[in-house]
């Protein structure tokens, strides 16, 4: 772990963080793609977009149309089957405990962000939206997509709402479309991230442990 310097512990600091495969251990998409059988075939697209290959936007747009016709009770299935990353809720409340503002910007779903969110008493909240028609997903999502600038774009107007400069934001992610919102951010965080990611951000943790970046945050009791 590589650290650019430690913040004094009492300054104030807004935290976003991504969901898939840093706030949790999967991909809700790829989940929800197992139980329409397309779960080998979405992975695949899913890495390709994360290592940066494919535009994200048209991959999620592949991705979801595999899901056509799974009933809408699919995403009270996948919400039980997620499981957070090691020392997500640590780090969560540490931040909590400091009187930090924590946001969580996904290009997952909304349907499973915000439950998730809520347990974790994380308030800001930004993520896709799965159409639904008659009980069952359509295979498309409605409203813009949360892509790699959304990220960034949320994470300036989350910081905005909560009073803190830009310089005193933190991202956390770990593939490509979070990078315009670690650049975006005073300190740009790569968790357990593709190269491309760790290459680029302002320091990389490699560990399974999330709560690893209180450290760098000046947190660490």
């Amino acid at each position: 772990m590589t650290s650019p310097g430690k913040p004094a512990p009492r300054e104030r600091r807004l935290v976003v963080t991504d969901v898939d495969s840093t706030l949790i251990t999967g991909e809700v998409i790829e989940m929800l793609a197992d139980h329409a059988g397309s779960g080998e075939r979405v992975a695949d697209i899913t890495n390709r977009a994360m290592r940066g290959e494919i535009d994200f936007g048209r991959s999620l747009v592949e991705r979801v149309a595999t899901l056509e016709g799974l009933p809408v009770t699919v995403l009270d299935d996948v919400l039980h089957e997620i499981e957070l990353t090691p020392g997500a809720e640590r780090l969560v409340a540490a931040l909590h405990d400091a009187g930090w503002p924590v946001g969580v910007v996904s290009g997952g779903f909304v349907e499973v962000v915000e439950p998730l969110a809520q347990r974790l008493g994380i308030g800001f909240v930004r993520a896709n939206r799965l159409e639904v028609a008659d009980g069952r997903l359509t295979g498309r999502v409605t409203g813009a997509v949360v892509d790699a600038q959304a990220k960034a774009d949320a994470l300036r107007e989350f910081a905005a709402e909560q009073g803190v400069p830009l310089d005193r934001t933190v991202a956390i992610g770990d593939g490509a479309n979070d990078l315009l919102m670690l650049q975006a951010a005073g300190l740009g965080i790569a968790f357990n991230a593709k190269p491309v990611v760790s290459d680029q951000a302002d320091v990389a943790v490699p560990g399974k442990r999330l709560d690893a970046v209180l450290e760098l945050l000046g947190l660490e009791a």
